[in-house]
């Protein structure tokens, strides 16, 4: 499921995937600050997204 930013779903403790990126892991989101959202990922460490270039896609418990 792809994040639609204008209804500003994104907060911290989310779990997420960079549809781009699948070496990185699972991530875990870390802050939210306008379009500017950090991640902790499995694989990659911390990072900053800008989620208006990257749609994040959520998670859910099942790890899909």
């Amino acid at each position: 499921m792809a994040l639609d930013l204008s209804t500003g779903h994104l907060s911290p403790g989310m779990r997420v995937r960079h549809p781009e990126r699948p070496d990185w892991g699972i991530g875990q989101i870390q802050s939210v600050v306008s379009t500017r959202v950090t991640v902790n990922f499995e694989n990659a460490g911390k990072l900053l997204i800008i989620a208006t270039e990257v749609d994040l896609e959520v998670v859910g418990d099942d790890r899909a």
